[in-house]
This record gives C-alpha cells, sequence and structure tokens, in this order.
C-alpha cells in the first residue's frame, strides 16, 4: 500500500484532471491495469500525483491525441515518449520546405528570447499570408510544435509564455483592422468554460470570423455556464462559440455543453471546437462540433444562407 504522505509539489487527482485533460475515471482505470499513474494517499487517504508523474501523463495525453493506444505508452520512460511526440510532429517530407524553414527560425528566436525578431517574422508572415491563413497554415502548427517542445523539456515555461503573448499580441492588432462600424449577422459570443485558461483558442476563433464580415464579441476565458446563456439570451446572439484546449478533460467539456445546450434558446446556435473535444461528436446533439479552424469560413455562410431562407415567404 502507498505511503500516505503527501509528496512536495504533488497534486490531487482533481488537478490532475484539469493539468492533463485525462478523466479521474481514466486515472484510477489505469493505476488498476497497468501500476500507472501510482499515487500517494495524503492524509485523508485522497489521492496525490508526483510532479514526474504528471509530467509524463501530459506525454501520455498528447500521443493519444495523435492517435496512439495507452496500453502501448505508459510503460515506456518520459524520454522515450518524447522521442516518440517528436517523430511523430517532425515535418513530413512531402511539407513545405520554406514554411519549414520559418518554424525553426521562430522556435530559434522563441528558444534566445529574442521579443523583437519573433514579432518581426510572425508580422511578416501575417502581412503576406493574410489573417485567416496565417491562422490555418502558420499559428495552428507552430502551437502544437511549440507545445510538443515544452512537453518534451525543450522550451521552458517562459519560452512557452513568450511565444504565446507575441501571437496574442499580433492577433488583437489584426483582429482590430478587420473591425467596422458596419458589422453583419450572425451575432457571435466567444468565451471559454470554467477551468479553461487558454485564451489563445479564442483569439483564434475570432480572427477567423472577422474577415468574414460577422459581429463576434469575446467574453473572455472561464465564464459560468449560467453566465454564458444569461448573455447569450441578453444580447441577442446568434451564436455561441466555446474552445476547449487538450488540456481540459472531455468529460466536462460534453456534460457543460450539454447543460448549456439544455438552457439556451433554441434559437441560438452552439459551436465548439478544440483538441479537448475530439472524440466527443457523437454525444452531443444540437452542437455543432469543429474538427479545424478552415471549417468557420464555411459555417458562417451556411449559418447566413438558413437565415436568409428563413424570412423568405
Amino acid at each position: 500500500m502507498n505511503t500516505p504522505i503527501l509528496a512536495p509539489g504533488g497534486l490531487p487527482i482533481a488537478a490532475v484532471e484539469r493539468d492533463t485533460g485525462l478523466a479521474k475515471d481514466t486515472l484510477r482505470v489505469w493505476e488498476r491495469r497497468y501500476g500507472f499513474p501510482l499515487p500517494v494517499r495524503d492524509s485523508n487517504g485522497e489521492r496525490v500525483y508526483s510532479p514526474e508523474q504528471v509530467d509524463k501523463l501530459r506525454l501520455i495525453r498528447r500521443l493519444i491525441d495523435q492517435g496512439m493506444r495507452p496500453a502501448k505508452l505508459i510503460g515506456l520512460d518520459p524520454q522515450a515518449l518524447g522521442q516518440l511526440l517528436e517523430e511523430l510532429g517532425s515535418p513530413r517530407a512531402d511539407d513545405d520546405p520554406e514554411r519549414t524553414a520559418h518554424f525553426q527560425a521562430i522556435l530559434k528566436f522563441v528558444r534566445l528570447h529574442l521579443h523583437e525578431e519573433l514579432r518581426r517574422a510572425l508580422q511578416q508572415l501575417l502581412m503576406k499570408m493574410g489573417l485567416q491563413q496565417f491562422i490555418t497554415g502558420i499559428v495552428a502548427p507552430l502551437n502544437h510544435i511549440v507545445g510538443d517542445a515544452w512537453l518534451r523539456g525543450d522550451l521552458e515555461v517562459v519560452e512557452e509564455h513568450l511565444y504565446t503573448e507575441q501571437v496574442q499580441n499580433i492577433l488583437r492588432t489584426a483582429i482590430s483592422t478587420q473591425t467596422s462600424t458596419t458589422r453583419e449577422r450572425p451575432m457571435v459570443m466567444l468565451t471559454t468554460f470554467p477551468d479553461e485558461q487558454h485564451a489563445l483558442g479564442l483569439l483564434m476563433v475570432e480572427a477567423m470570423i472577422a474577415p468574414e464580415g460577422a459581429c463576434c464579441v469575446s467574453l473572455g476565458i472561464q465564464t459560468p455556464v449560467e453566465d454564458i446563456r444569461a448573455a447569450a439570451t441578453a444580447g441577442r446572439f446568434d451564436i455561441v462559440a466555446v474552445s476547449f484546449s487538450s488540456a481540459y478533460p472531455a468529460r466536462l467539456a460534453v456534460d457543460g455543453l450539454r447543460s448549456l445546450r439544455a438552457t439556451l434558446p433554441a434559437g441560438i446556435a452552439l459551436w465548439a471546437g478544440g483538441a479537448g473535444l475530439r472524440g466527443t461528436e457523437r454525444k452531443l446533439p444540437g452542437v455543432k462540433i469543429f474538427q479545424s479552424l478552415e471549417e468557420i469560413p464555411h459555417a458562417l455562410a451556411e449559418w447566413r444562407h438558413s437565415a436568409k431562407a428563413a424570412l423568405q415567404p
């Protein structure tokens, strides 16, 4: 039996669920079936996980997101898991060499803390590609590359934050230049659920919507479900869009979206996307799940077509 001593820096199971996106039930099943993770117990008999186990769980979750099965991963050490992640994330032979070079240069600027060089490189790519292509062709894959580098220990937390802040600043400026005084329907409200602290996903969605001329309002992150419903109803929004990062537990996302769909007026569409929702499509009737950001312009066009058809006699 585990020693009932709280490990220094250890996390309770609820915090591990939030941090890794792995459900509590999954962690317990793996403990019984595979012998990992193997938490200690605190003075109340509750599970407590060491930082090393949490780090390994993050790697496993990322690899599962890329299609691998947990039974083949849990017995591997963190170094082997990191190598797998690096191999899966490596550019394919048919990738654009120019884009690969851009990614390598940007990672170099991040590692060396070259703030101005990083900002300039991102800004030049934005101007060359346009906002939507910049999001789908540069920011989305870079997020995975930077995230994987952080999981492997190739980037420090401060360096990951440097990248995120620079991208967010550039996107906010770009979005503001797309905003005009004459915005068209639909009116879209953006937010995240409580405990979802990743704001970059919201900005990326807003950056895909802004060039389409729709009215987009962000409530920011961590909005309670009841507050989302109240704001959507009072503001007469057409669409509520919610973003989930890979660290957000799918079980909590599904439960929250079901609750929100049940309380939202039928005339308000509910959209959701992000890595945290992979594999949940069949569990969420009445919620439009997006697999990629590229789907957003087409979905807006479909909404407008349906709205126009509903007005015709």
